[in-house]
């Protein structure tokens, strides 16, 4: 990842996921931080990325920063729990004097400060359960946290196609909460972006669990490190962001006006794809 533009405070931020989930990472970027704008890719030729080799995501992550970077973004959010489990310190290491951040750390962080029992649960893909990623990270911050991962594969393709709240959503959350509630745990973890979506069925189910989206702590923690890095967008007008999908741009933008309900008034959508192995946004 040599030979990038160096980017200034006006410069976008990249944000990627493999579907329509990291717009829940953008929904929050424009609350926390509404001066900035932003470039996000839904690799939706390649969704859902959770059923994949590791070794593949992370091909597909790093080709997608590399394009971002590229393209000019001074930051880099993988709204991608299992591309943050098997890319970001290869991205890190490339770029040390740009924020790349991923949301597995952050989202252990806020779990392990707000669990009262230290039993915590963790919904996710079956790549991501895979890759132990979020057991070592809450470990790494306290050993002696108790931690369930469930794999929970029906949850992506409900929510792409929609039905995040119809009675396939609430059989599969009920099968999946299941060993969660065995393990008796008090705080879970939402280990995709895409679950956010399902929050209103997972906290009907389990009104006494705190549910936890990384996503609020990833941009608090992206807030903190462009202000020290002085590289904080200045106070102006709305900007116009850009949501691009590798997949059929008329679903993305339907699915895009569901779940970033300003979307047609703030953002432009656009199709990018892949050539070669490489991901080409302009151009």
């Amino acid at each position: 990842m040599t030979g990038h533009i160096v980017p200034g405070v006006e410069a976008s931020i990249g944000v990627f996921d493999s579907g329509v989930g990291g717009l829940s990472v953008v929904r929050r970027l424009c609350a926390r931080l509404p001066h900035e704008r932003i470039l996000y890719v839904a690799d939706q030729a390649h969704v859902p990325y959770g059923g994949r080799e590791l070794g593949q995501v992370c091909g597909f992550a790093c080709g997608i920063s590399e394009a971002l970077l590229a393209a000019g973004c001074k930051a880099i959010v993988m709204a991608c729990n299992i591309s943050s489990a098997t890319a970001l310190p290869v991205v890190q290491s490339e770029v040390p004097h740009l924020p790349v951040l991923g949301v597995i750390l952050p989202g252990a962080q806020a779990a392990a400060r707000q669990t009262r029992s230290g039993r915590i649960g963790v919904l996710a893909t079956a790549g991501t359960v895979r890759s132990g990623a979020y057991t070592r990270a809450l470990h790494g911050i306290n050993p002696a946290v108790q931690v369930m991962e469930v794999a929970c594969p029906a949850f992506v393709p409900l929510v792409e196609a929609g039905q995040e709240a119809s009675p396939a959503a609430v059989a599969a959350a009920q099968e999946y909460l299941a060993p969660l509630r065995a393990s008796e745990v008090d705080t879970v973890i939402l280990g995709c972006t895409h679950y956010p979506f399902l929050l209103p069925v997972l906290s009907t189910l389990a009104p006494d669990w705190l549910f936890v989206d990384p996503a609020e702590q990833t941009v608090q923690e992206l807030a903190d490190r462009l202000a020290a890095g002085r590289l904080l967008a200045p106070a102006r007008s709305t900007p116009r962001h850009r949501l691009t999908t590798t997949g059929e741009p008329a679903e993305f933008a339907a699915l895009t006006r569901r779940f970033l309900p300003d979307a047609t008034h703030i953002a432009d959508i656009a199709p990018v794809h892949w050539e070669n192995g490489e991901l080409r946004i302009f151009g």
